[in-house]
């Protein structure tokens, strides 16, 4: 409970100051609405529902990008573990792979694929791939080699070896890589709607600021980072009630 009062007290201590600075005209309208204003506009679009295709593309398209960035890094973290000369191979590039562009190829995706969902869905999947297969690695070197010798020695099939074994040590690092992989599919998919897109929340939001629209621009903005938030708690939470499982065990 004290943990919780902390990280509330941070929250909005913050944003106390911030609305008493909007509402004395410290900080210009033009610049940042207060946050009740902000709230109060996401309230309104919601209930309206002026924005609903758009947040439903939206969440489409990086739900989209996770699942297939969580089962592809799983299987690739689990190939490359078994490879020995191509992990050394790959490692440099897992290291620096974030300081790539992966914008740049946006153009060449619209190319390749079309105007549709497919490069925006792309791009989130590029960056969030690699934290997966990642976390992948690091969870299967956190397996001690003497477990693997005991379930081989109990007749274990790989499928119980896998479940019984392997899944419980390696299951913290890969919820890591999973909420890495939820937080740049997030990033991965808005940024390219906000780039070349003429749909979506982040084109909604592009859109918005070109017109010096904050009344929109800031409750979108509030909402992505809602569902970023709520997404990433309800992980935290089933991560903790399977560390729970895992101790009681």
């Amino acid at each position: 409970m004290r943990i919780v009062l902390y990280r509330l007290l941070a929250v909005l201590l913050p944003l106390a100051l911030l609305e008493i600075l909007c509402r004395d005209h410290v900080i210009t309208p033009l610049t940042l609405p207060a946050p009740s204003r902000i709230l109060l506009g996401l309230w309104t679009m919601m209930e309206n529902g002026a924005f609903n295709a758009a947040i439903l593309k939206t969440l489409t398209n990086v739900s989209l990008a996770f699942v297939l960035s969580v089962v592809a890094g799983i299987a690739a973290g689990a190939a490359i573990h078994r490879a020995r000369l191509l992990r050394a191979l790959l490692e440099p590039l897992f290291s620096t792979y974030y300081a790539i562009p992966i914008y740049a190829f946006y153009p060449l995706f619209i190319v390749v694929f079309g105007l549709g969902d497919a490069p925006q869905v792309l791009i989130g999947f590029m960056l969030a791939v690699v934290s997966m297969i990642v976390s992948t690695l690091a969870g299967l070197d956190s397996v001690p080699a003497v477990l693997g010798k005991t379930a081989r020695v109990l007749q274990l099939s790989p499928v119980a070896t896998v479940r019984s074994v392997t899944l419980p040590y390696a299951a913290p690092y890969l919820f890591t890589g999973v909420k890495l992989a939820v937080a740049y599919a997030f990033i991965g998919v808005i940024g390219a709607e906000f780039i070349m897109s003429g749909t979506g929340l982040g084109y909604e939001i592009r859109f918005a600021y070109d017109n010096l629209d904050n009344n929109v621009m800031y409750p979108l903005i509030l909402l992505i980072l809602l569902i970023a938030v709520a997404v990433n708690m309800s992980l935290d939470r089933w991560e903790r009630a399977l560390r729970a499982r895992r101790g009681r065990g």
